[in-house]
């Protein structure tokens, strides 16, 4: 089993910046490639960002290319996914995601074994 809890969400300007942290604990972290993806009421869960378990690949999405980086400390047990330029529509509910080993599809919220619990982030206009 592994545990995931997201942090780091809250109101903030359009043009502003975040940084989610997904802190995670159980088995051994470094063995997960890790996911963040974001839901919005009515909507279906929206891949965003991944990176592999070895920090080397990473994916995102084109709605947040050049504005999101996602990275990882293995010392730490933690996932990072630094938001910057935050437009209105990035508005959701952000959740970290794990599976152990290299997923077929990174981007695929089915291949995912692992979820937080989500936290809100909302950018007003």
């Amino acid at each position: 089993q592994v545990q995931l809890v997201e942090s780091g969400g809250g109101l903030v300007q359009a043009g502003g910046s975040l940084r989610l942290s997904c802190a995670a604990s159980g088995r051994t972290f470094s063995n997960y490639a890790i996911a963040w993806f974001r839901q919005v009421p009515g909507k279906e869960r929206e891949f965003v960002a991944s990176i592999s378990w070895h920090g080397v690949m990473t994916r995102y999405a084109d709605s947040v290319k050049g504005r999101f980086t996602i990275s990882r400390d293995n010392a730490k047990n933690t996932v990072y996914l630094q938001m910057s330029s935050l437009k209105p529509e990035d508005t959701a509910v952000y959740y970290c995601a794990a599976v152990q080993g290299s997923p077929y599809d990174f981007s695929s919220s089915d291949v995912y074994d692992y979820w937080g619990q989500g936290t809100q982030v909302t950018v007003s206009s």
